[in-house]
């Protein structure tokens, strides 16, 4: 399959396509003998820069120019856009998407200052309906404080034939919708309007900055990288959609040296030197729209991604943190916050109970809500006296606020970046998303703190956060680190009930629940996420999920469910459900109340699809757990249980259960364990996952039955 590159010179405007280019290359080569180390594609323009310039060629340039607009009349004539739609194919021959990426390419020229100029040239052919309702507009986002973008070329190629080129003047520029952080980001769009498959849209967009990109001023100083010198980026060479092909481009300076990696897949890359100058080039064909699991790790984790980065290691990007917020003085207490701490720790009698204290206190205190403080917003932390006057600030702020209340309680702190969600590579990019807090204690160790994750946990640092990576901040450098796992134990869930089912099927129970860790936090949830007039209701719905005429005789949750460092989640109900079991003549059925996935919210290896035979990528659960289920049923006198006992035993290396339901005189006794050791898992434990959580279902859908 064709695809195109938009190369521009002085003597030749237009789009060429590459098979002109790799024709006139070859002619070129072969008249004058011409052998530039430089990209096959890029000679044609190596070509006008070196040999206009070349006294050994001057009696040549007239033939030269013959050639030339011989050349420029074919690409002219090509209609190179049009032969590439015409023969790009339709939506039969890409099943799956909408439209369809004929070619994305981007070009980056950096310079001295490690800032990027960056110019893309996409076409899109529109393959339903469904396409054109997500192509009805282009827009691209900026943050104005470092970067911006312009869309400088907009063309619909109309499935008639017609060529309409948009306005520019109509590019809209807008506040971008936000939620939660509210930094002044804006958003430039241009309405496309309606559109009919077999439509295309060409489009040229440039970017300049560190974040996105900006326009051309004089004063270019605020959108150089926030590490000076230093380039980095992040590539997807993956699409929900087809993509023909896709290539990125890096000029930069010689003599800054840049590594790079393509993970989970190939792509076709070479790099050429160019006078003071080495190219990059990466490209890749035929990309296919990427296909998702259930419950999967990030895409990003898995799916084809280029990094680069001038940075030598993670440890000179430690240095770069901890040297930039220092220099901001972001975290010297002030008297107010100094007189503050000494107030919140005059009952602490240990390190540990200082630490948690000043933990909590900004997790539950400091509201998320991100304000802008101006220039170095993103990656500067907030100082104390601004955090600790407005109360409020995303993740990076509420670190910032803990480091100075620890550094005023005298402990060695220091803020530290991870990435919550995805997999930080080897490469020292800026795979970054989050902030957290590392403290020194007295074993002479750092300690993870997150004051983001821990509002109304029983943590300091978010087991939900395990095997993640992250960097420190720290004077003496760090290398990428990554968190443990938590031992399932400290995230139990413990459910033990007693009941007895009269002759009419009417269930009348107890039922006691306490949970600890990252399980704690999702049961106590019914009551921190919601109004204290709500809580009693969020208990009963629970009750009615499983059965819609529960009757709650009488409820218990303590009197304040807020105060989580009181002691791990207590609930006991009492409670009567009418027509429980499935009652005939000398018959009854039922399933043991406590295995119905009551509570699922502290069980969220439940909502894992076990559908799924095998899985070809890395999966997910919200945390390590261990799961005790335990019923003692009285049953009417006379009844025997039918089924055969069960007893189901699963011992892996990574999940495991032990269930057992067994009858003794007119006792029916249930009891189930199990235990998850982790929250990423590799696509090899899927079964036994999968075998574990299929044990669990399976209880909680098979009922007991009974004959008399």
């Amino acid at each position: 399959m064709n695809y195109t590159r938009e190369w521009h010179c002085s003597h030749a405007q237009g789009v060429i396509c590459l098979s002109t280019i790799h024709r006139m290359t070859f002619v070129l080569k072969s008249a004058f003998n011409f052998r530039p180390t430089i990209p096959h594609h890029s000679f044609f323009l190596y070509f006008y820069t070196q040999f206009f310039q070349t006294k050994k060629y001057c009696k040549m340039k007239k033939l030269l120019l013959s050639l030339t607009c011989l050349f420029a009349g074919l690409i002219l004539f090509a209609g190179p856009v049009e032969d590439l739609l015409s023969t790009a194919g339709t939506a039969n021959d890409y099943p799956g998407s909408n439209f369809l990426t004929i070619f994305d390419s981007t070009k980056v020229d950096v310079k001295e200052t490690g800032l990027g100029y960056f110019y893309t040239h996409q076409l899109f052919k529109i393959l339903n309906k469904e396409g054109a309702l997500e192509k009805r507009v282009i827009e691209y986002g900026y943050d104005p404080l470092s970067a911006f973008v312009e869309i400088r070329m907009v063309k619909i190629y109309r499935k008639d034939g017609t060529i309409e080129e948009l306005d520019l003047t109509e590019v809209k520029d807008y506040p971008a919708p936000a939620r939660a952080i509210y930094w002044g980001a804006r958003e430039r769009m241009i309405e496309i309007g309606r559109l009919e498959p077999g439509d295309a849209i060409e489009v040229e967009l440039f970017k300049k900055g560190f974040t996105y990109a900006l326009l051309m001023e004089e004063n270019e100083d605020k959108y150089i990288p926030p590490m000076r010198g230093h380039f980095y980026d992040i590539v997807e060479f993956w699409s929900m959609q087809h993509i023909i092909n896709k290539t990125y481009t890096v000029n930069m300076p010689a003599e800054k040296p840049m590594q790079f990696e393509f993970y989970h897949g190939e792509c076709q890359a070479s790099m050429r030197f160019q006078g003071d100058r080495t190219i990059y080039t990466f490209s890749k064909t035929n990309i296919g729209p990427f296909k998702t699991e259930a419950n999967m790790s990030s895409v990003s984790d898995v799916a084809p991604k280029l990094l680069l980065s001038t940075s030598p290691d993670w440890e000179a990007k430690s240095l770069w943190f901890y040297g930039v917020n220092e220099d901001y003085d972001a975290f010297t207490p002030t008297p107010e916050v100094k007189a503050f701490v000494d107030e919140l720790l005059k009952d602490a009698k240990t390190e540990m109970d200082s630490v948690s204290v000043l933990t909590h206190w900004v997790a539950d205190n400091m509201r998320y809500s991100g304000i802008s403080m101006g220039p170095g917003e993103g990656f500067t932390l907030h100082n104390a006296d601004m955090n600790f006057r407005d109360r409020c600030g995303v993740c990076k702020d509420k670190a910032s606020l803990l480091v100075a209340f620890l550094r005023a309680a005298k402990f060695e702190s220091y803020p530290a970046m991870t990435m919550a969600g995805s997999r930080i590579e080897d490469i020292p990019a800026d795979q970054f998303n989050h902030s957290v807090t590392v403290v020194k204690l007295s074993d002479g160790k750092y300690h993870l703190l997150d004051p983001t994750w821990v509002p109304f946990v029983r943590e300091l640092w978010s087991s939900a956060e395990q095997q993640q990576n992250y960097l420190m901040g720290v004077p003496e450098g760090a290398d990428l680190m990554i968190t443990p796992v938590s031992d399932p134990e400290n995230h139990y869930l413990k459910i033990s009930g007693t009941s007895t089912i009269t002759e009419n099927g009417t269930l009348e129970g107890e039922i006691y629940l306490t949970a600890e860790g990252q399980t704690d936090a999702s049961i106590r949830g019914m009551f921190t996420r919601d109004y204290k007039s709500e809580w009693e209701k969020n208990l009963e719905s629970e009750f009615l999920r499983i059965n819609p005429k529960a009757e709650i005789i009488n409820m218990d949750f303590g009197d304040n469910p807020y105060n989580h460092s009181a002691g791990p989640i207590e609930i006991k109900v009492k409670y009567r459900i009418p027509d429980f079991a499935f009652v005939g003549e000398g018959k009854m059925a039922f399933v043991p109340f406590v295995a119905s996935n009551i509570f699922a919210s502290g069980m969220s290896h439940l909502y894992l699809n076990t559908n799924l035979d095998e899985r070809k990528y890395t999966f997910r659960d919200r945390c390590s757990r261990m799961v005790t289920l335990y019923e003692m049923i009285t049953i009417p006198d006379g009844y025997s249980m039918i089924n055969e006992a069960t007893d189901v035993d699963i011992d892996g290396e990574v999940a495991a259960y032990d269930g057992k339901i067994s009858q003794k005189g007119n006792i029916i006794q249930m009891e189930q364990e199990i235990i998850l050791e982790k929250r990423i898992y590799e696509p090899g434990d899927w079964q036994a996952v999968k075998k574990v959580v299929d044990a669990q279902n399976e209880m909680a859908h098979n009922p007991v039955i009974l004959y008399k």
